[in-house]
């Protein structure tokens, strides 16, 4: 595998990952965080935003996927994708902890 497979399998993963939240809070009805907000990221977007933001993430993760080399066989891409997803999956948890504090 080239070196770019294995980054198109992390990214997938945390794009995989990133989808959750979003399309979670929009179609929740709920008002959550994203880069389009003010402040990008802190300020909240409307649940559409959310859901859109979303799929274009679901869009990206399944692109990246297709082109990474990742198989559903264990396998050592196989496991870097799902790095990607568990650390974005974490960072966010993180991140956005604090959203109604600030």
């Amino acid at each position: 595998m080239h070196w770019y497979e294995w980054l198109a399998a992390f990214v997938s993963g945390a794009s995989f990952a990133n989808f959750v939240p979003h399309f979670v809070h929009g179609t929740s009805g709920n008002a959550f965080p994203t880069p389009f907000a003010k402040p990008p990221g802190r300020g909240l977007s409307s649940p559409t935003v959310n859901v859109l933001w979303a799929l274009f993430n679901l869009m990206l993760g399944y692109v990246l996927l297709l082109h990474s080399g990742v198989s559903l066989r264990p396998s050592l891409p196989l496991l870097c994708f799902f790095a990607g997803f568990a650390f974005l999956g974490v960072q966010l948890s993180v991140g956005f902890q604090k959203k109604h504090t600030q």
